[in-house]
C-alpha cells in the first residue's frame, strides 16, 4: 500500500466511525468539500499536512492519532 491510499482509507474508516459524509466532514473541518473530494478520488495523490491536521480537527483527533495505524506503520519508504 501507498502512502496516498493509506491516508485515503484512514479518511474514509474515520468518516464511516463518526458517521460523517463529505459535506458533514467538510463543515467540521473548514476544509472545502473539493479538496476532500480530491483527496478521496484521486485527484490530489499528495495532500497537505495541514489539510491533514485541519480534518483531524474536524473528526476530534489528534493527527497522532491518525496515523497510528498498522496501514501506516507497515509502509515502505517511496521514491518519487
Amino acid at each position: 500500500m501507498d502512502t496516498y491510499t493509506a491516508v485515503k482509507n484512514r479518511i474514509l474508516v474515520l468518516c464511516e466511525e463518526k458517521k460523517f459524509s463529505i459535506h458533514k466532514l467538510a463543515l467540521e473541518s473548514g476544509v472545502a468539500p473539493s479538496t476532500i473530494k480530491n483527496i478521496l478520488y484521486g485527484k490530489s495523490k499528495n495532500p497537505g499536512i495541514v489539510t491533514i491536521k485541519m480534518l483531524c480537527d474536524g473528526l476530534g483527533i489528534s493527527i497522532t492519532d491518525f496515523f497510528n495505524t498498522s496501514d501506516f506503520e507497515k509502509l515502505e519508504q517511496e521514491m518519487v
